[in-house]
């Protein structure tokens, strides 16, 4: 089966940016990021029928990319094959640069266990519910809930971020 070309265009088109956004806050480097959204996007491309048949598309395309990029930490050699000359022109939409997020939370966020902080950026930077970030971690959706109270707990008593809120409230 075919996967539909513009169903999958547009939903690569709206989500890219945000999918390499929380690929870099689970800890990737801006690199790996886009290299694990990628790998996830041609996953899904290969699987578009069910992608498309799933009850929510956006938890099946972060469970894809939770689970790539959990994978790839767990094996030294990624595959790849580096060539002198790209096969593609670079993109002129750099999605590395419409991250902009400040130093001290990408540090805070490093701080925090690695479960805490999927919970967190699921929830706070991919707009995820509970729910669905029940179904893309593979865990109850009261766990969810306790990791994210506790990961903001240890937010509220990190110093970076208590720097960050004041500068913030100088500003203003």
């Amino acid at each position: 089966m075919k996967p539909d070309e513009d169903d999958y265009r547009a939903f690569v088109d709206a989500r890219y940016a945000r999918l390499v956004r929380s690929a870099i806050l689970f800890g990737c480097s801006e690199h790996d990021a886009e290299d694990a959204v990628q790998d996830a996007l041609i996953r899904c491309y290969g699987a578009w029928g069910r992608v498309s048949a799933a009850d929510d598309r956006d938890a099946y395309v972060y469970r894809v990319l939770v689970n790539g990029i959990t994978r790839s930490r767990r094996r030294k050699w990624r595959g790849e094959i580096p060539y002198q000359e790209l096969p593609e022109p670079p993109s002129t939409d750099d999605p590395a640069t419409t991250v902009s997020l400040s130093h001290s939370i990408r540090v805070s966020l490093q701080r925090l266990g690695h479960e805490h902080r999927q919970v967190l950026v699921l929830r706070y930077f991919a707009d995820l519910t509970e729910s669905q970030i029940a179904t893309v971690l593979g865990i109850a959706p009261g766990t969810v809930k306790s990791r994210a109270s506790r990961a903001i707990a240890a937010l509220s008593e990190d110093r970076s971020m208590s720097d960050l809120i004041a500068r913030t409230h100088e500003e203003k």
